[in-house]
């Protein structure tokens, strides 16, 4: 089940983060997140306080998180977008996290789903997201979930340097 997170979930999302940043660590995982950087507690802390962090729930254990918003950060004025939309017209969908225990069961797929569902309700036809390039897993699941890769943006992305940010969209 999707929600939207409560102050008690802050811990449960930085500990999702913090389990792929060890896989990332560890040659498991290739995010290129990184510890202490992006994403933090903070973060998580902060989308919650704007009403924009969601969490994918099972059991009462918070197993996936994500930022959904109309904000699209700073590196989209870079990348050669299919659609002219209107800002009004735009969802963006920042920071899925998925516990790696639960990878592979469907989970990323539902929260994306979910997503283009949310974005629907709010009045949205235009979706946008990112990735990092070295992130394969998740550019295969964007592409089968019907997104498009417009462009990748050489930047240095939220205190991260020399990220090849890939920008996705797609139109509902």
């Amino acid at each position: 089940m999707v929600r939207k997170a409560e102050r008690e979930d802050i811990e449960a999302v930085a500990a999702l983060y913090r389990e792929v940043i060890e896989q990332e660590e560890q040659g498991k995982a290739h995010t290129g997140w990184v510890r202490g950087v992006y994403p933090t507690r903070a973060v998580a802390l902060e989308a919650m306080e704007k009403g924009e962090l969601f969490v994918w729930e099972e059991e009462g254990v918070v197993v996936a998180s994500a930022k959904i918003d109309r904000e699209q950060v700073p590196e989209y004025r870079d990348a050669d977008w299919t659609y002219e939309a209107p800002d009004d017209e735009i969802m963006v969908l920042h920071t899925l996290v998925v516990s790696p225990a639960k990878a592979g069961r469907g989970i990323g797929s539902g929260f994306v789903e979910f997503y283009e569902k949310y974005a629907v309700e709010q009045g949205c036809r235009y979706l946008r997201m990112d990735t990092n390039a070295v992130n394969a897993g998740a550019r295969r699941l964007y592409k089968r979930l019907g997104y498009q890769e417009v462009g990748v943006v050489p930047c240095n992305f939220h205190g991260i340097e020399n990220v090849q940010l890939v920008c996705l969209e797609k139109k509902l």
